[in-house]
């Protein structure tokens, strides 16, 4: 093999490897997922949300079924109200209850929804009355070396 023909399949391979690199970045980013499935959409407000960003997946016993659209500041209460996309197929009780989670340490944030018990589903438009806002690691640090602070003993 010539100099030429090495040179052509190493700058194929470098093309190669840059369009993995931007697909996984949009990947990760959540850009590449554009959902234009049929659906209704839920509101339900955190008193904090924790870096929860839009088109975050929405999931249920693990199960994506649907997107965060839209996170505003209610200038009222100082609440986060976040509005969530849910997929045609899936229908959640009245008595839903929607918290801020985590995968894993360092994950992804997204939203978990734990059906409830109640015979009426909740509408296009609907609001989650029960939410559990995001556990702030930075305050449960703070707060344990406050007590630890606190509880030591006197010398």
């Amino acid at each position: 093999m010539n100099r030429a023909t090495i040179d052509l399949w190493v700058g194929v391979f470098v093309l190669i490897g840059i369009g993995a690199l931007i697909f996984l970045s949009l990947r990760v980013g959540n850009l590449l997922t554009t959902s234009n499935a049929p659906g209704y959409r839920l509101e339900a407000r955190f008193d904090n949300v924790a870096g929860l960003k839009p088109r975050a997946p929405v999931k249920a016993a693990g199960v994506v079924v649907g997107r965060v659209e839209r996170i505003v500041l209610d200038p009222q209460t100082y609440e986060a109200s976040v509005t969530m996309r849910i997929d045609q197929g899936f229908q959640f009780t009245r008595d839903t209850i929607a918290s801020v989670l985590t995968s894993g340490l360092l994950g992804e944030v997204y939203i978990g929804l734990d059906a409830g018990g109640d015979s009426q589903m909740l509408a296009d438009g609907g609001r989650i009355a029960k939410t559990q806002s995001a556990l702030v690691i930075e305050k449960l640090i703070g707060q344990f070396m406050l007590d630890r602070a606190s509880a030591a003993p006197d010398k």
